[in-house]
């Protein structure tokens, strides 16, 4: 049986900063894009399936792991119908070096299945029929949408809720209300690659432990009330 989705529903809240002000938010996001003009998800993908796939394999799990088990995965099946015929049992050992593996991999083949049988082997652009596969849930959706067809989506993993909520960007007690903070808070014409800014500051400066506020761009915007001005000695 497949997996329940993982990316759906609420996660525990870190301390909530006061909101920040519709400026603040928008100088916030702009200092992140000129810092990272051109931002890109760090999983390795080829095509709208072999991205699929990726996204799936990495929830609970680093990109980073993730891109050491896909090349090879990609290569054994490049495509819905091989990786269907390769099975949960073929799929398994690649990826055996992530998080939930037995459970990603049933989630796989059913999804890589269901595309065959249900959308002639194409990723769809559509976020329902995109949920409606295995192991799918909204983030993993908003994340399809936005890399493979240039959607303007908000997708919330751990680092986006932590921040969003500990800079006053977009504070909320669930994914969801982060995402629709940051949706309407993010300036329009940045909004496509905004989650890729926010997910790498969150992965890489505003860390969960030790925020490394000394190296913000954009800290003069920031609400959180423990910055942390200086590297530690």
């Amino acid at each position: 049986m497949p997996q329940a989705k993982p990316d759906h529903g609420s996660a525990r809240a870190p301390r909530r900063a006061r909101l920040m002000s519709k400026d603040q938010a928008e100088a916030f996001v702009r200092a992140l894009a000129q810092a990272n003009p051109a931002p890109e998800t760090e999983l390795f993908y080829t095509d709208h399936f072999s991205l699929l796939v990726a996204v799936v394999l990495s929830a609970q799990t680093t990109d980073a792991a993730v891109n050491k088990c896909t090349p090879a995965l990609f290569e054994a099946a490049p495509t819905p119908a091989a990786m269907a015929a390769l099975g949960a049992e073929g799929i398994g050992p690649f990826i055996r070096r992530i998080g939930l593996w037995q459970a990603k991999a049933r989630n796989v083949a059913a999804l890589a299945a269901q595309l065959v049988e249900r959308h002639g082997g194409q990723v769809p652009d559509d976020r329902a029929a995109l949920e409606a596969l295995p192991g799918v849930g909204r983030k993993t959706a908003n994340v399809v949408l936005n890399v493979a067809f240039g959607q303007n989506t908000m997708a919330v993993d751990t680092h986006i809720f932590r921040l969003g909520n500990r800079t006053g960007l977009a504070p909320g007690k669930t994914t969801r209300a982060v995402e629709e903070g940051l949706m309407k808070r993010c300036p329009p014409e940045l909004l496509r690659d905004a989650h890729h800014w926010l997910i790498l500051h969150g992965r890489y400066i505003c860390k969960a432990r030790a925020p490394e506020c000394w190296r913000c761009p954009a800290r003069a915007m920031c609400n959180y009330r423990d910055k942390v001005l200086s590297p530690p000695v």
